[in-house]
Parts: structure tokens; C-alpha cells; sequence
């Protein structure tokens, strides 16, 4: 379909276009913001991610070594037995958090309480061992929720860029375009309108024109009308005056 079918081309539609290209030059230059806001905390959450990352494998490399030590002093059965004294974790939540209307998940618990006085009663290589997973899980649940929050903030990276990129190259151009139509016409119409109104001034002085003549032929005839019959009553008056004499 045609754009000037679905345009009408009058000032009031000029006008209320050119207030929705404001609006939406507004709203670019917001969705802009929003995508370097949010490409800002991508980068700082990614660095974030990176960090904990490779804490994580140092961590590692040292629980692993912590477990290899408590098997060699304490033993495998010694240290099997303390690790099912350990109690479970607790319930794992997800929290909520907005950043720039992007809900980022954060969790919260999933932790183990170990007593101290328990762990003071274990031998130094299984009580090492124990904090040194206790921090490498909580390191695990960090990454995860930086990894969604990856994923969230590159998505909604992704559908403002898209959303801009409309606007700017989509909705813009064609309200221009609108404008430009709407602003043709109305020229076109200005000048059909002129035009007219010239023809019709042209014919009313030709009516005019035509007008004044009739009257004027009109005008004449009346007065060689008088003029005969102003001789013919001279006549009469001479003949009369012969008869009587």
C-alpha cells in the first residue's frame, strides 16, 4: 500500500507528525542511553566475572591440595567420616535486582553453617580442606549469578539496539517522508486554490464588463428614443399652428 493512502494531507497531520518525530528523536536519544548504560555494566560485570573466574581455579588448585594433604595426615576413612558430619546447605533463593529494567537474579543462602568449635576440634589439614570448599562454592554461586546476569544484560543489549536501529533507520525516515508528502500537497492544494480563485476574479470582471455594456447600449437607445419624439411633438406643434392661420 501507498504511503500517501494512508496520509491525510492536512495541517493538523502535519503538525501532530512533526510532534511524533520529537517524540521519537526523544526517545532515541533515550534508548541510547540506555544501551551505553547498559553496555557499561556488561563490561564491568564481565570483568567481575573474569576476576572471580580465576580465583575460582586457584581456589581449586588449593582445595585439591588441602584434600591430598588431610588423606595423607589424617586419612581417606578419618576424612570421609568428618565430611558426612558436615551439615546440608540451605535453601537456595533467587532474589531480583533491576538494572536499567533488566531484572538480574541474586542469590541468596545455599550455604553451609559449620560450627567453629567444630571445626577447632578437627585436624588443621581436614579443617583447611573444609574452608577452603566452603569458599570455593560460594565462589561457584558468584559465577553463576554473574554468568545470568551476562546473559541477561547482552539480551536486553541486543533488543534496545534493535528497537534503536528501528526507530532510526525504520520510523523516523518514514514520519520524514510523511511530512514531505503531506507538506506537497498542501503546496499543490495552495496553488489549485490560487489558480481557482484567479479564474473566478477573471470571470466576475468579464460579468462585470458585460454588465456595463448592456447598460450602456441600454442607455443609448433610451436617449435617441426622447429625441424622436421630442421632433415629432415640434412638428405637431408647426402643423397646428398652419391650420389656424
Amino acid at each position: 500500500m501507498s504511503l500517501s493512502s494512508n496520509i491525510r494531507p492536512t495541517r493538523l497531520e502535519y503538525i501532530r507528525t512533526k510532534r511524533r518525530i520529537l517524540i521519537a528523536q526523544k526517545g532515541l536519544k533515550l534508548l541510547k542511553l540506555k544501551r551505553q548504560a547498559l553496555i557499561l555494566e556488561f563490561f564491568n560485570t564481565n570483568k567481575t566475572a573474569a576476576a572471580l573466574r580465576g580465583s575460582l581455579q586457584s581456589e581449586l588448585v588449593r582445595g585439591y591440595e588441602a584434600i591430598r594433604m588431610a588423606e595423607m595426615l589424617a586419612g581417606s576413612m578419618r576424612l570421609e567420616n568428618e565430611s558426612m558430619k558436615i551439615p546440608e546447605m540451605e535453601n537456595l533463593h533467587v532474589m531480583s535486582k533491576s538494572i536499567m529494567g533488566v531484572h538480574i537474579p541474586k542469590l541468596v543462602g545455599g550455604q553451609r553453617e559449620v560450627l567453629e568449635e567444630y571445626l577447632i576440634e578437627l585436624p588443621t589439614s581436614i579443617n583447611e580442606a573444609i574452608r577452603s570448599f566452603q569458599r570455593i562454592h560460594k565462589i561457584v554461586l558468584d559465577i553463576a549469578e554473574k554468568e545470568t546476569a551476562l546473559r541477561k544484560l547482552l539480551l536486553e543489549i541486543e533488543k534496545t539496539k534493535r528497537k534503536s536501529n528501528a526507530i532510526e533507520n525504520v520510523f523516523i525516515p518514514k514520519l520524514v517522508s510523511a511530512v514531505k508528502f503531506i507538506t506537497f500537497r498542501l503546496a499543490e492544494m495552495e496553488r489549485d486554490t490560487f489558480i481557482m480563485l484567479k479564474t473566478v476574479k477573471r470571470k466576475m470582471g468579464e460579468r462585470e464588463a458585460a454588465a456595463a455594456g448592456e447598460k450602456t447600449e441600454e442607455t443609448g437607445e433610451t436617449g435617441e428614443t426622447g429625441e424622436t419624439g421630442e421632433e415629432e411633438r415640434k412638428e405637431i406643434i408647426i402643423s397646428n399652428e398652419g391650420v389656424q392661420s
